[in-house]
């Protein structure tokens, strides 16, 4: 798989034929919903802060840079590691007092794809609106707006970055966050064996997983939420499991019943070595986030109508399981971020 850089999403075409299914009706309705997961052909970034190389190469280095950090122990890469999807493979995210916050790190993956605000309750705009939270925050990077512009200013190294970036030297708070932000665009999920699958490869996953993706698009209704190449709608949904005073989404929209305990969708790839689960970690396996919804979570006014009790069996959760490792990629087919180039970075 190989991405172009554009404005804009291009699907490609699915290759082969479908098998698996006992009747035609059912090949067809197979057919039908993978071609709704073929891979896009470009990485979307925005009109106002689009692709440089330059830009992308300063913001890899501010990422994974400590100077961004009061005591210059911690940088954006502390918790979110290539190596953990993009994440720290932790319940909840550590704070600078080695305490834990009330939530999970969310993973990097496929932001260029993320619509709408940003964050598990959508406290952010857009990409370039979140960095400087995080940095700037007392319990996590802690180093306010402006000695962070002062120590990039002092630093030759970056100035000259910015210059090449930007055609002048200067650093400002909305440079160093359309840098991050350009270079975090990158971040792609590789090709898994379910890509494969949906390019054409009958053999490319089990038997298993192709009755668990029927199930994930038909009766257990998975794809209502995680649909689509990046599996997720982008936005936020009460699944009827969060308790307590946090209400996500409904502390902003306060008028809104059905924001009440709502989080955002999380994308599935990579999903099965990124645990623990759910907004708050509260999950520790994959197989109790299948029963979770099995269950159908907690019935009350504000939970989604597409969560209700699914009555699986012991074979199906085991089909949907199976289905759900397919999404992990396949050795050496992530991002290249070293290899940025002026026409495409390589996944």
């Amino acid at each position: 798989m190989r991405w172009k850089l554009g404005g804009g999403v291009t699907a490609i075409a699915m290759l082969g034929a479908v098998t698996g299914s006992a009747t035609d009706s059912g090949v067809a309705q197979r057919a039908a919903w993978r071609a709704t997961y073929a891979a896009p052909a470009t990485i979307p970034f925005p009109d106002e802060n689009p692709y440089s190389r330059a830009k992308a190469v300063l913001g890899r280095k501010l990422f994974f840079d400590p100077i961004l950090s009061a005591d210059r122990d911690r940088a954006c890469v502390t918790c979110h590691l290539p190596d953990l999807a993009w994440a720290d493979g932790r319940r909840r995210a550590p704070t600078r007092a080695d305490s834990d916050t009330d939530l999970r790190t969310p993973t990097l993956l496929n932001l260029a794809w993320q619509e709408g605000r940003l964050g598990w309750d959508g406290k952010f705009r857009d990409l370039e609106s979140v960095a400087f939270v995080p940095i700037s925050a007392p319990g996590n990077m802690g180093l306010p707006v402006e000695d962070a512009v002062a120590r990039l200013s002092a630093d030759a190294a970056y100035v000259a970055a910015f210059k090449e970036a930007y055609a002048d030297p200067g650093v400002t708070k909305a440079r160093i966050e359309a840098a991050l932000a350009t270079f975090q665009r990158l971040i792609v999920s590789g090709a898994s064996p379910f890509d494969r699958w949906i390019a054409g490869d009958e053999a490319a996953i089990p038997v298993a997983a192709k009755r668990g993706f029927d199930l994930f698009n038909g009766r257990a209704n998975c794809a209502a939420c995680h649909g689509g190449w990046a599996f997720t709608d982008g936005s936020f949904h009460d699944i009827g499991t969060a308790v307590g005073a946090d209400l996500g989404r409904g502390r902003f929209v306060t008028n809104s019943q059905v924001l009440r305990y709502a989080f955002k969708t999380p994308g599935l790839r990579e999903v099965a070595g990124r645990g623990a689960y759910m907004h708050d970690g509260s999950i520790a396996a994959l197989e109790a986030v299948i029963d979770l919804y099995d269950r159908g979570g907690i019935d009350r006014p504000s939970r989604s109508p597409e969560i209700r009790p699914l009555n699986l069996s012991a074979d199906e959760k085991a089909d949907l399981l199976a289905f759900l490792r397919t999404l992990n990629s396949e050795p050496g087919t992530g991002p290249a971020l070293a290899d940025l180039t002026e026409a495409a970075p390589r996944p």
